[in-house]
């Protein structure tokens, strides 16, 4: 059949796939805190995940990156939910949001930054990213077999984020 446009224009709105994984285990969550050097977010707590690469599906980076960033294999992944978050000009980010829960192995720290076991009903304590307890909040909702809830972010001239949710 060939290559097809899929209409691609220039000009018209375009994402950037990104991942997140909560791994859950007893009443913690794996979050990793960014290293000084992060561009983005240095210091700051937040899920593990990345960009997705030409070439993988979505499932497949959640599992590279979990496996790059922590040294886990997790054998079921399940998408939590999908996050537009609209940028400056006609590009923005598809978050898709995945929870697991942890098997077993050893965590392996990375150059993104350290690991750590948070208990969940005290991750406010810790300085996380701004979006990171909606997130969590609605991964930990998400009960087997139902649908994903799908969001948008959007930040007013202040810079503040705003959170629309659809489901």
């Amino acid at each position: 059949m060939g290559k097809i446009s899929q209409g691609v224009q220039e000009g018209r709105y375009a994402v950037i796939p990104r991942t997140v994984i909560f791994i859950i285990r007893d009443d913690s969550v794996l979050l990793i805190k960014g290293a000084s050097t992060k561009r983005i977010w240095p210091g700051k707590y937040n899920g593990v995940g990345g960009h997705i690469e030409k070439g993988e599906d979505v499932v497949a980076a959640a599992s590279r990156e979990l496996k790059e960033e922590t040294g886990l294999t997790i054998k079921q992944l399940s998408l939590c939910g999908t996050v537009i978050v609209d940028l400056e000009g006609n590009t923005g980010i598809l978050l898709f949001v995945f929870r697991g829960g942890y098997e077993n192995g050893e965590l392996i720290p990375s150059k993104e930054g350290s690991l750590e076991w948070i208990p969940i009903n005290k991750v406010d304590l810790f300085p996380v990213v701004e979006d990171l307890p909606f997130l969590l909040e609605k991964v930990l909702a998400v009960e087997p077999g139902a649908p994903p809830f799908s969001a948008r972010y959007s930040y007013d001239e202040a810079g503040a984020l705003h959170i629309d949710i659809s489901s």
